[in-house]
């Protein structure tokens, strides 16, 4: 049977599901991380946002060889991008491919190339700019005999991540001699404040070291090129007892690294990119390191950094929204909440800048470090759910900067507006591919998260401070649906959310046409509000949208891809038919019978092998539309690689992709929409089995649309 239109707005109060106020730092702590032993999967970061810094047991980043296949041991920001000399002598019109769309128009399309000038310039789009590793700060330990200690040396070791505090305290003992370390991350600025205790720093058998890399354009990595030392400079330009100031250059790319330190100690210099910080007394070393992309004026303080720290993860845990599994019975429900609190650790820290992240954070290079933008919901709208807009819109803000460029891509390709691509730079640039430059579901994000924020600040600040993203964004969506047969079509060159399909073949991706008829409503929706009247594209497009395809009573993928459910090689890949009623909310043009049925298909007969990291949250907010709590469940805690979940939180994908912050996004998406509910279902916790075992207490969350 049909479901009807949604709402889109949502209740603006902040209901409470518990007879008392769930206690949240009990909540919080006790899913605190602690290793007794180096874990290389298992390195803890700090971070704020704008900045994260990723530490191995010694609680530096001393053994960067140890984790380089594991968590590497990172240090990014948000504005720390490096382009090779000679990148900009290339253009998209040096890859451009002309293609036919079913209306017989045609539009350059920027594609990954091999050959000649234009595989040339294939590499160099791609790979610039692309994102530094600012610099490591690690430990020397000698052992008795003078030797540096490997990190096998290190022994008792106990590492604990205190989430309510953002400390991370490194407990271990070298020959015997106990060392404690406590590192903090700075909330306001990108650095970190790091206190040792160790008769070691008395015995001037511990130093501190600052290494410095250059830029390495490799497609997953840690980001960071130890072997090409003559390409870059590390000028030690200011040097006083207390402080010292290094100006690092690497080509057109410039920026700073202060030091600060408080107890008795030297820096020196000697080899080229590398700095030592050698304590000259007592048995313990207070410094500070911030990184700066203009020359700082003044630096960071331990017990500054440490009180603003404290403060700043209480008003971020005791602010928003919490989620409280510990009267639940079912075994799953301890696994389920460990997850869901390291994973607001983790995209707290990783995700909530001011440009969309990549898949990866700030903790090492996934495509050069570039964001993918039909990514972003995944990374942002829980900020929202979980009553946290303003994490949510620091990286929505980000379109008006990127504004020119999508407009410019628009153009080309001969359409409205504003066209937002996949794989893109933080100016909004895109890059070549043969898959990403054909993708369309990245853009009604910004409509979906600007819609978000209305809901939670109905007001004409909301409205005018997005209204040009959302008229852009909704002004290409028009453009580009191809009239055809009496209805708008969504045609060829595109490749759905489920990449599998060729771009020049294939028509009305399910997921996208539903995609962009909730998108065009949210956007005619913005027009009353501001008091304009409907755009009459728009209300067209919105009147005679495609249908869903169906045969065999199932929603198929796309339009041209009638042996979906019979040819084993589409059984693949993201299920992403299901984001249409899930991800989406339900309306006239979807029938609730047939996504049962289709979804009921999918669970039964996917390669699950094929699948990535949000698309177990994906399957999970579908069934609960569904009213399929059961399944919910199973799909969000479904045992298969990609959902694994590691000891610090980090969603691992494979040997590659050994973190994938979509997945931690997804999950605190659906679990919110599982306790929450959505517009227009009753009751509470309607994602949830009412059995008994799932007594889920919640505060703070908001409805899903």
């Amino acid at each position: 049977m049909p479901c009807f239109v949604v709402v889109l707005l949502w209740s603006t109060a902040c209901s409470v599901q518990s007879p008392a106020a769930i206690d949240r730092f009990a909540l919080v702590t006790r899913h605190n991380v602690v290793l007794t032993a180096p874990d290389t999967l298992g390195a803890l970061s700090v971070g704020n946002g704008e900045f994260a810094f990723t530490v191995d047991v010694s609680g530096l980043q001393s053994f960067p060889e140890a984790y380089a296949l594991g968590i590497p041991l990172g240090t990014q920001a948000q504005w720390g991008w490096h382009s090779m000399p000679g990148s900009g002598r290339y253009s998209l019109q040096d890859v451009a491919r002309v293609y036919s769309s079913c209306d017989g128009t045609e539009a350059p399309y920027a594609v990954q190339q091999r050959d000649g000038r234009a595989g040339e310039a294939t590499e160099s789009l791609r790979a610039n700019p692309h994102r530094l590793h600012l610099g490591r700060v690690g430990l020397v330990l000698l052992q008795a005999d003078g030797t540096p200690a490997p990190l096998t040396a290190l022994k008792d070791v106990h590492q604990e991540l205190d989430l309510w505090t953002g400390e991370i305290e490194s407990i271990y003992t070298l020959d015997d001699v106990p060392v404690r370390v406590l590192l903090y991350g700075d909330p306001e600025t990108d650095g970190i404040a790091v206190r040792i205790e160790s008769s070691l720093v008395e015995q001037q058998r511990l130093r501190v070291t600052l290494d410095f890399p250059y830029g390495q354009t490799c497609h997953v990595c840690s980001g960071d090129n130890w072997d090409e030392p003559g390409k870059h400079r590390s000028d030690l330009q200011e040097h006083s007892d207390r402080h010292a100031l290094i100006r690092r250059t690497l080509d057109t790319t410039v920026y700073y690294t202060r030091v600060d330190w408080t107890t008795p100690a030297r820096i020196t210099s000697g080899a080229p990119h590398h700095v030592e910080l050698i304590p000259s007394q007592g048995r313990m070393l207070d410094f500070a390191v911030a990184f700066t992309k203009e020359k700082p004026t003044r630096g960071l303080r331990f017990t500054d950094t440490q009180q603003r720290s404290v403060q700043g993860w209480r008003d971020f845990w005791t602010q928003g929204a919490a989620v409280d599994f510990s009267a639940c019975t079912d075994p799953r429900a301890r696994e389920l909440e460990r997850r869901v609190v390291l994973s607001q650790y983790l995209t707290r820290i990783q995700c909530a800048g001011s440009l969309p992240p990549q898949e990866t954070g700030l903790t090492m290079n996934s495509w050069y470090g570039k964001f993918h933008l039909e990514m972003h919901w995944w990374h942002a709208t829980h900020f929202a759910l979980w009553g946290r807009p303003a994490l949510m819109e620091k990286s929505l803000a980000w379109y008006n900067v990127a504004m020119p460029a999508a407009q410019t891509t628009a153009r080309w390709q001969g359409y409205r507006g504003a066209r937002w691509q996949k794989m893109t730079d933080p100016a909004g640039r895109e890059s070549p591919s043969g898959v990403g430059a054909f993708i369309l579901w990245q853009q009604p994000h910004p409509l979906y998260l600007a819609e978000l924020a209305y809901r939670l600040r109905p007001d004409d600040t909301t409205l005018l401070r997005y209204r040009d993203i959302v008229f852009q964004t909704a002004d290409f969506m028009a453009s580009f649906a191809r009239r055809r047969d009496g209805a708008y079509h969504l045609c060829h060159p595109l490749i759905p959310a489920q990449e599998i399909f060729p771009a020049a073949e294939t028509d009305d991706p399910a997921y996208e046409l539903q995609y962009w008829h909730y998108g065009l409503t949210v956007a005619q929706a913005w027009r009353e509000r501001l008091g304009l009247p409907p755009d009459m594209l728009w209300a067209a497009v919105l009147k005679d949208l495609a249908p869903l395809t169906i045969r065999d009573g199932l929603y198929l993928p796309n339009a041209t891809t009638p042996t979906a459910y019979t040819d084993d090689q589409y059984r693949r890949d993201h299920p992403a038919v299901l984001g249409a009623f899930g991800m989406l909310p339900g309306n006239a043009r979807m029938d609730t019978a047939v996504m049962g049925r289709t979804f009921e298909n999918i669970l039964r007969r996917w390669q699950w092998d094929t699948t990535w990291g949000w698309d177990y949250p994906m399957m999970a907010m579908t069934a609960a539309r569904l009213h399929r709590p059961d399944d919910a469940l199973r799909a969000l805690l479904m045992d298969v690689p990609k959902n694994t979940y590691l000891a610090n939180g980090h969603n691992y994908q494979d040997k590659r992709l050994r973190l994938y912050l979509p997945g931690n996004g997804g999950l605190l998406a659906a679990v919110a929409m599982m306790a929450a509910g959505w517009d227009g279902e009753p009751g509470d916790a309607p994602g949830f089995p009412q059995d008994g075992k799932w007594n889920v207490r919640w505060e703070g969350l908001r409805r899903m649309p």
